[in-house]
């Protein structure tokens, strides 16, 4: 008993002596363990069952800084960074009510990475957390080294090449997630936190599209829509109209086209294959090379590159204009899953043109509209709110109305529906 009072007095001690340092209470061996690895120093008391740990671990984090991977124009420019309290910190900042729930587990066997699960609670389905902790629970793996290995072990079985788990490094689209119901995947050292449940129409969405006029967002976003619809479609049109339905052009347009293309040596097909490879080499090249170069080879490669297939009668001046302008479309989106996800089914409209011409590009469009309505996240449809049939959502969609016009949550989301403007 007096070793006991002793240990407490120890504590007291230290809490008052010691202002800099976190203490953890230390109550079994798989505790010590933790703080022991997580670089925490263990005071350990002979002939007693508690331990202490203080947290003398170095700060081996980067400062917070602007995001360079979503740009932003008006609004916050921090970003997360690898370290989880500060992330935490940084949500907090904009979130400042009892009701910001955090639940945090450890994944990975060897890394025992935390994971938190944010969401508030007055906001957010119980239902839908309860999913989430289920999944997070469930996985078994050697260790976590990024939010990444989460989303893809904890997504639905969709069978589909978009990407149904958003993620982000920018706090205050986090924080604007979180107030319309949604839960946010915070996981130790990756900058990314991860948005659940996410849908088709979040990746049109910028983190600036809520800090600039209604009207001027809305045209973008429609801008936006319509070079989806390029990047899909333009190679496999141009296909269809070259080789099977040429009577659907114009003469003019139809005889610069033949004029151009006059002894090439390869199908229209076989050229959109070359021109589409070469630009995905020159993105990667750009993206893996040191930034202060990269912007500048991949620029001056692709001029070359375009001007020496012209000149060698490798392909026609037409097929580079249609493979710039198709490539650069596909640039929308800060989801490189979101990109990947277009370069598949813009191949797969590229083979419909190949047999059927225009036909086979309205099947295979229309078999992407039956893709995606057939696809859920986390037991909500991927296109809300254009298959859920409620209204309220058209109003910040492909166009966004007046902020005192949203005056209402997503029913899919949450039952407290009512916002304050």
């Amino acid at each position: 008993m007096n070793c006991y009072k002793y240990f407490n007095d120890l504590i007291n001690y230290f809490k008052n002596t010691i202002n800099a340092a976190k203490m953890k209470d230390i109550k079994d061996f798989d505790d010590l363990k933790k703080y022991l690895f997580n670089g925490y120093t263990i005071i350990l008391v002979e002939n007693n069952d508690l331990g202490m740990a203080l947290e003398t671990r170095a700060d081996l984090d980067r400062s917070i800084a602007e995001s360079t991977t979503e740009t932003t124009i008006h609004g916050p420019k921090d970003s997360f960074t690898e370290n989880y309290q500060m992330n935490l910190g940084l949500i907090r900042r904009r979130i400042k009510v009892p009701d910001l729930s955090v639940k945090e587990q450890f994944v990975g066997k060897f890394t025992k990475t935390k994971v938190g699960i944010i969401y508030i609670k007055t906001k957010a389905d119980d239902n839908l957390i309860n999913d989430i902790e289920k999944k997070i629970n469930s996985i078994d793996i050697d260790g976590i080294i990024d939010s990444s290995y989460i989303r893809e072990l904890i997504k639905q079985d969709n069978n589909t090449s978009f990407p149904v788990i958003n993620g982000s490094e920018k706090p205050d689209l986090i924080a604007g997630n979180l107030l319309e119901g949604k839960v946010a995947l915070l996981v130790e050292n990756s900058p990314y936190v991860l948005i659940i449940p996410s849908f088709f129409i979040d990746f049109f969405h910028a983190n600036d599209d809520y800090y600039q006029k209604s009207l001027n967002i809305s045209i973008t976003r429609i801008i936006r829509l319509i070079a989806f619809l390029v990047a899909l479609l333009t190679p496999a049109l141009y296909i269809s109209f070259t080789t099977y339905n040429q009577e659907a052009l114009p003469i003019e347009l139809l005889i610069s086209f033949a004029t151009q293309r006059e002894g090439l040596p390869f199908p229209a097909f076989i050229e959109v294959l070359i021109m589409a490879l070469s630009f995905e080499i020159l993105r990667e090249s750009d993206t893996r090379v040191p930034s202060a170069i990269g912007g500048a080879v991949s620029t001056v490669g692709a001029i070359i590159l375009g001007e020496a297939a012209v000149s060698a009668g490798l392909v026609s001046p037409i097929m580079v204009i249609v493979i710039a302008i198709t490539s650069v479309s596909s640039l929308i989106f800060n989801s490189i899953d979101m990109i990947n996800a277009v370069r598949w089914w813009r191949l797969l409209f590229m083979i419909s043109s190949i047999f059927l011409g225009i036909i086979g590009v309205l099947i295979a469009f229309l078999y992407l509209i039956i893709k995606l309505s057939s696809i859920k996240s986390f037991n909500i449809p991927y296109l809300k709110p254009f298959t859920a049939g409620y209204i309220e959502d058209l109003k910040d969609s492909f166009i966004r109305l007046p902020r005192n016009s949203l005056k209402k949550r997503s029913h899919l989301l949450t039952k407290n529906i009512i916002k304050q403007g």
